[in-house]
């Protein structure tokens, strides 16, 4: 003991100055342990702390002479052993080299080694190994009951015990803040007396009605709708037009890419994704697309398409329709018809194809600015009602037969086309092929023949002779209100490319002949929609020139799919698609702790 005390002593006398002693009259030897210690730690001299250059660059200067050295005296040794010169014969430059590798050797050891060897025996400060840790547990008895008294005799609950896995909990339901009468009509929901899709009726107030909905479908299903927003939308502007029963709205990132230059002027595309990578590949494009003097686009046809079935009792009978309706003679009488249904729905062809005895008409006209499906089938419905008069036999089976064809892949779309039919095409200088696409001409022209054409044909592909048409379309698509179901037709394209000017150069271009798309009706008049639109400069009808914003809209969609197969092929030919993607679309986000909180 007295031993141990002489040793305390010590310590304390080493204290510096300016730090105050510790009181005579403190008793409790913990505190004068901790003080203690900590002083000693504090005191203590780290080799680091007299090196004139920042330690970093003294480690790194040491860890590169250390290998050189290590490699320059293997390779010696190897050079030894070949040429069997005895390996104690030692030059000048290796006598160098083995003083570098001892010093370096000795250095790393003494700043990374030696504090390590320490940790390894040097005591746990969790662990009491020595007769001083004795005085620290002795404490004064501050307890106020005896000591008996003071033990917690009740049988301690055990938790139960935590799964490998962590498991994703679905948040409890989030209750609305609702008025006693809402609460009524939401225990009405569900119990079932009040139809949900009756709510915006009934009420009269569209805001109102999506938030009882919602409050009765979470208690319905227990689950919790948390994550979906509801405020800060105008659920009047869809009532009966864009979506029924609604209980809030989805968030979908926009970007932007450009500019885009298409036949002489600039625009920039908004694009509605969650893929990473898609819009930044886009806009490569354009910027290649950009330096190479811009795109050309040609709209080849501009027509909309509608094919009901008719049934008979024979396949003659059929015929005869079909020869009626194809006739020359009788298109006039047929178009007056046809036209009363819109002031811009013009009739342009009608083409028949007959199966046994059931007749397919497939109608073909022009919608101005609409995309168009309900008025053609406006027109359509006056035509079979006044080809009654004459073929009372005819049994309308639908509207559509599926001959259209609308939102299905169908060669009849691939080869007469539907909607607007646009080809777009650039020739990219090879400088720009070099230094922005990061690849070579001919590498692009091989790729393209082996994946996006013959690949194709061995997949047996129908219309998707592209690398990625439908990324770009269904992201415009989805920003500026179109149909988002019609991407799958509107996705056929075929890319092309060439290399010209002895090549040098590379001619790109895609030919899409069933753009699908409108500037009016649908989800064109939402706000969000309607803004992006808006930016595009084709925003609702043209009064001047009826339709010529919807042609616009559907070149600007090929111009983009152009750059995007610009950008894409050249990635796939770089070898930087897998790497791009690692980089730039994964999160690193926890999701499990996202979808729980």
């Amino acid at each position: 003991m007295d031993a141990r005390r002489r040793r305390s002593s010590t310590l304390v006398k080493k204290l510096p100055s300016d730090e105050p002693p510790v009181k005579s009259m403190d008793k409790n030897p913990l505190k004068v342990k901790m003080v203690e210690r900590q002083h000693v730690h504090d005191d203590a001299v780290k080799a680091s702390d007299v090196l004139p250059l920042p330690i970093y660059l003294t480690n790194a200067a040491f860890f590169t002479l250390f290998f050189s050295v290590v490699y320059f005296l293997l390779t010696r040794w190897r050079e030894k052993i070949r040429s069997s010169t005895p390996l104690h014969v030692v030059t000048l430059s290796e006598m160098v080299a083995i003083s570098a590798f001892i010093a370096s050797f000795i250095y790393l050891l003494g700043f990374f080694g030696i504090d390590f060897v320490q940790s390894i025996f040097r005591p746990s400060h969790d662990v009491w190994t020595s007769e001083d840790d004795e005085v620290v547990m002795i404490k004064e008895d501050t307890r106020k009951v005896p000591c008996g008294a003071g033990i917690d005799c009740s049988i301690p609950i055990l938790a139960p015990p935590m799964p490998s896995v962590p498991k994703v909990v679905d948040p409890l339901p989030v209750s609305i803040d609702l008025t006693e009468e809402d609460e009524d009509i939401v225990k009405s929901v569900v119990d079932g007396t009040t139809p949900s899709y009756s709510l915006e009726s009934k009420l009269g107030d569209c805001g109102r009605a999506a938030a009882i909905r919602r409050e009765a479908l979470q208690r319905v299903t227990g689950k919790s709708l948390s994550g979906l927003p509801l405020e800060g939308f105008d659920y009047a502007s869809i009532l009966g037009q864009c979506c029924e029963m609604p209980i809030g709205y989805v968030q979908i990132p926009v970007g932007i890419a450009g500019p885009l230059l298409l036949d002489g002027k600039e625009y920039s595309v908004p694009m509605a994704t969650t893929e990473g990578c898609l819009v930044a590949s886009t806009n490569r494009g354009c910027k290649a697309i950009m330096m190479s003097g811009g795109a050309n686009s040609v709209l080849l046809r501009d027509a909309m398409t509608r094919a009901p079935v008719m049934r008979f009792a024979t396949a003659k009978r059929a015929a005869e329709l079909k020869f009626y309706v194809e006739d020359p003679a009788n298109f006039d009488t047929l178009a007056s018809v046809f036209n009363k249904s819109s002031r811009f729905g013009r009739l342009q062809s009608i083409k028949c194809a007959i199966a046994g005895k059931n007749l397919y008409m497939r109608f073909s006209c022009s919608t101005g600015d609409a995309m168009g499906m309900n008025m053609v089938s406006k027109g359509v419905q006056n035509v079979l009602d006044f080809l009654q008069n004459d073929f009372p036999d005819m049994d309308v089976i639908g509207i559509s037969g599926n001959y259209c064809s609308d939102k299905k892949p169908a060669a009849v779309n691939w080869i007469e086309g539907r909607g607007k039919s646009v080809v777009c095409e650039v020739t990219v200088k090879g400088d720009v092929v070099r230094k922005v696409l990061k690849t070579d001409v001919q590498a692009l022209v091989e790729l393209n023949m082996l994946k996006n054409l013959t690949g194709s044909a061995m997949a047996g592909a129908l219309g998707g002779f592209n690398a990625h048409a439908s990324n770009i379309v269904s992201a415009i698509y989805i920003a500026t209100g179109q149909d988002p179901a019609q991407n799958v037709e509107s996705s056929h394209c075929i890319t092309m490319m060439e290399a010209v000017n002895d090549g040098q150069d590379l001619h790109v271009s895609v030919t899409m002949p069933s753009i699908e798309v409108g500037t009016v009706g649908g989800g064109t008049q939402l706000a969000s929609q309607s803004a992006c639109l808006n930016l595009l400069g084709v925003k609702g009808a043209n009064r001047e020139a009826p339709g010529s914003n919807s042609r616009l809209l559907a070149t600007i969609v090929a111009a983009s799919v152009l750059a995007g197969e610009l950008s894409l092929m050249s990635a796939i030919s770089a070898g930087h698609l897998v790497r791009s993607h690692m980089k730039y679309n994964r999160s690193s986000r926890d999701v499990t702790k996202a979808s729980s909180s």
